[in-house]
């Protein structure tokens, strides 16, 4: 194929993702029964987002004149180990593999065998020679390269099965937001819409805030607990329950809303149903306490600038791009280079 036949066709499958088709939905209801992390509405808000705003011919184009993407590129065997944490993991990984035209063997999660390989059908639906460049494989053999997304606990076995081929290993990695105190209560609603959507499981998740010293906590609780559906779903409401009975067994102060505990903690990865908080002096003591855990950082929320560092606006932490998007720039380089 092209590389004008595999950008069309990425387009013609974000516009099926956009389109919230009534087979999709089928597809999604199925998976939200064998895996209820994935609710059907995450996966429908999450397909519409991929749709919409990377698997477009505008976004795909962009990406592939920016990366200098041609019909020249030597194809390789890539394997992806996808993890069931989020709707569509794996997907934008996809999508670069196949537009560079390497080969993508991909190894499901257990949770959802079911979305990719739906996606894979749909493509060599409307272009068979796409078939050719997806293999659904049980076990990962005779790959070039790897992309594993997993935690960070899997990350030493991948490291000593994988460290002999190029490969991308991510870590865990989460989003911050910063808080100055003038933000309004609309903005407040909307830093919920970044902590809480996806249950807090996504890379553009917030799991910790800083904010000023006296800063009232009270206030931002009470906003977020327009959350509280969230514990309707039972995975979440018994991590809820677990984290408030260890907080309380072990003596740890806490703030809590009936769907979300607040917890002051320097680490930026918080536990489900958790949100990490840490207060900071001024300017300078806040871009060292970020800088001292850049690495564990995906990608920061805030309504004020600050200095050099790329912020997104309170309530756009989930509104992806093909720049950006868990990585993907550093996937595209990592696909170039083999």
């Amino acid at each position: 194929m092209t590389l004008k036949e595999r950008t069309d066709l990425l387009s013609k499958l974000g516009a099926y993702l956009a389109s919230e088709d009534e087979f999709l939905q089928a597809v999604l209801h199925r998976v939200a029964h064998n895996n209820a992390w994935l609710t059907k509405k995450n996966s429908l808000r999450a397909a519409k987002a991929l749709g919409t705003y990377c698997l477009n011919p505008s976004s795909l184009n962009k990406w592939a004149t920016f990366y200098h993407v041609s019909d020249s590129m030597n194809a390789k065997k890539v394997g992806l180990v996808l993890s069931s944490q989020e709707p569509f993991d794996g997907l934008v990984d996809i999508a670069a593999i196949f537009l560079i035209g390497h080969q993508a063997v991909i190894k499901l999660s257990e949770e959802d065998e079911y979305t990719i390989p739906h996606l894979v059908k749909m493509m060599a639906k409307w272009n068979p020679a796409s078939a050719s460049y997806f293999q659904i494989a049980g076990f990962l053999k005779g790959f070039d390269a790897i992309i594993a997304s997993k935690s960070g606990k899997e990350n030493p076995y991948f490291e000593r099965y994988f460290g002999k081929y190029p490969h991308i290993l991510r870590t865990n990695q989460s989003s911050i937001a910063v808080l100055t105190g003038a933000e309004t209560d609309a903005n407040l609603v909307a830093l919920g819409d970044d902590i809480c959507a996806y249950y807090g499981l996504t890379k553009e998740s917030v799991s910790k805030i800083y904010v000023p010293n006296n800063y009232d906590l009270n206030h931002l609780l009470e906003i977020l607990h327009e959350h509280k559906e969230m514990v309707l779903n039972s995975r979440y409401k018994n991590n809820f329950d677990y984290n408030y009975s260890l907080y309380l067994l072990n003596n740890e102060p806490f703030k809590a809303n009936g769907c979300l505990l607040l917890i002051e903690d320097p680490s930026i990865e918080s536990r489900i149903a958790c949100l990490h908080y840490e207060y900071y002096d001024n300017q300078a003591h806040l871009q060292e306490l970020i800088k001292n855990q850049q690495e564990h950082i995906h990608q920061v929320v805030s309504e004020q600038p600050l200095g050099d560092l790329p912020t997104k606006r309170m309530g756009t932490s989930h509104i992806p791009d093909l720049f950006t998007y868990a990585g993907a720039q550093d996937t595209m380089q990592f696909l170039l280079s083999l």
